[in-house]
């Protein structure tokens, strides 16, 4: 099969097509043809030696997918051969096959296609995952979401809104914060020339959030502590701001707060599994009535891997960028 490998380390041009043998499924995992295969954050930072591949995973780059199943162990699962899903999997995404653990699929949202199905599994499974599980955001409650332009910000910032929640996002321009607020957000946050604590706390009238979904951290993460309501609750998923903060433990204290944070490709197959169940029961009759839509910035062809990851790089675009494999 064609594959897109990691060649070494480095820019985005060390992506390059390959020939590579099939995947074998092991037991509880279904082969998909793929049809296409969102790109994440997490394929940059593994492309640069910066995200270690989980034991057993391939190491092909591609954490989800959209596809036919052609072949596996379907024992028990509701699906068939030939169904078409969209799936979690640990690696293996930028290929035209690629084997995913049957409780890691999902039917394709009626009325999706498979681009825009492809760039689902990712950012759903972490969304829900840390803001409604870890993070509990619960009814009545306000959400900031940090890169609201993001795959995960919009994931978020739709999410939260058709749940009913408030939600405030930053973005790095006036045109992306006002794609935040078409989204669903009450107020695109320009954090290049605006204080996001002080318009949390204008708009909640100081009481402020109740729940931040960061994937910044670094000097952020103070700002986030002084920006939260009473026992608020930050969840940390990415650190592009940098690994290191200094926090006034006082207020954690004296406010009840919770710093928390998690990754979810090393996770066990039974605590996706668990995700996948909620977003199939809670989440995808949203997407199929149109109350969630995928927002797609931009496909490109597997061979053009390269161009995709600076499209990813150079952080101008508003959704999800996708490859599309057939």
């Amino acid at each position: 099969m064609r594959a897109i490998e990691i060649t070494k380390p480095g820019a985005p041009d060390v992506l390059q097509l390959c020939e590579r043998p099939m995947p074998v499924a092991n037991a509880g995992e279904v082969i998909i043809k793929v049809h296409a295969a969102g790109i994440n954050r997490p394929d940059v930072l593994q492309r640069t030696g910066n995200y270690p591949v989980p034991p057993g995973a391939s190491d092909l780059p591609g954490l989800e997918v959209a596809g036919e199943i052609v072949d596996g162990d379907l024992a028990g699962s509701g699906f068939s051969k030939g169904d078409m899903v969209c799936a979690l999997v640990q690696g293996g995404g930028y290929a035209e096959y690629c084997a995913a653990p049957i409780a890691q699929c999902l039917p394709v949202p009626k009325g999706l296609s498979a681009v825009e199905a492809a760039s689902l599994p990712e950012t759903f499974f972490t969304v829900y995952s840390n803001v409604f599980d870890r993070a509990r955001l619960s009814e009545g409650e306000t959400l900031l979401v940090q890169g609201g332009t993001s795959g995960i910000g919009v994931t978020a910032i739709q999410l939260a809104t058709a749940m009913g929640h408030r939600v405030f996002a930053t973005a790095g321009s006036d045109d992306k914060c006002r794609a935040c607020e078409s989204l669903g957000a009450e107020k695109g946050i320009n954090y290049r020339t605006e204080d996001f604590v002080e318009v949390v706390k204008a708009a909640t009238g100081g009481k402020g959030v109740d729940v931040v979904l960061d994937m910044v951290a670094g000097d952020y993460l103070p700002r986030e502590v002084s920006c939260l309501a009473d026992d608020g609750r930050i969840v940390i998923i990415a650190l592009l701001g940098g690994a290191k903060a200094t926090v006034n433990l006082g207020d954690v204290l004296r406010r009840r707060l919770t710093i928390t944070g998690s990754t979810l490709r090393p996770r066990p197959v039974a605590f996706k599994a668990a995700i996948a169940a909620s977003l199939k029961e809670k989440v995808w009759p949203l997407l199929e009535s149109g109350k969630i839509k995928p927002v797609i910035f931009k496909t490109f062809p597997l061979a053009q891997a390269a161009e995709a990851h600076t499209l990813m790089e150079s952080s101008t675009h508003v959704g999800k960028i996708v490859l599309q494999v057939i």
